[in-house]
């Protein structure tokens, strides 16, 4: 799967999210994510456990860059997340635990995140998944049309993952 998708401090998450819904983006949730990162050799391998109720294992590769990007990745819903993260922390270890508040938004095919990060404050992300019925570049276009709605500049942009950001 790919997606195309920026990250951005965000002073004001309050007024995204007014953006947001006046843009016509339904609000899909208040998530609770604690992602737990794995050492590997290449791309990131992390634990994502959802308001304590659903858990999912995601592999990604993405190039570190402030713009727009391409990130593909892959996802496999967990039933024992307590057991698995025990497996993989003893044969690969733990690299970085996230915790974060999220409010997810959906336009189109767009996945706008408000988010509050434990230890890093507040970031706006936008994900276009790209498919078989939405081409890449018509997906960065709404990506970067969104990107013009909520006032991103280049200098709010963030190039890297909040496990690079955490301690």
């Amino acid at each position: 799967m790919e997606n195309i998708e920026i990250k951005a401090r965000c002073a004001d998450l309050v007024h995204a999210a007014k953006v947001a819904a006046d843009l016509g983006a339904y609000h899909s949730g208040v998530l609770h994510q604690i992602d737990t990162y794995f050492v590997v050799s290449e791309g990131r391998l992390k634990l994502r456990e959802i308001n304590g109720e659903e858990s999912q294992l995601v592999f990604y590769q993405r190039p570190n860059a402030s713009g727009p990007k391409s990130s593909h990745y892959q996802i496999h819903p967990i039933e024992n997340p307590a057991d698995l993260k025990q497996m993989l922390a003893a044969a690969l270890g733990i690299w970085k635990v996230v915790e974060k508040h999220r409010q997810l938004y959906l336009f189109d095919e767009v996945r706008i995140h408000l988010d509050e990060v434990a230890g890093l404050g507040s970031f706006l992300e936008l994900e276009g998944v790209v498919s078989e019925n939405v081409a890449r570049e018509e997906t960065a276009g709404k990506v970067r049309k969104l990107m013009q709605h909520l006032a991103i500049v280049p200098d709010d942009l963030v190039e890297l993952s909040y496990s690079d950001l955490v301690d």
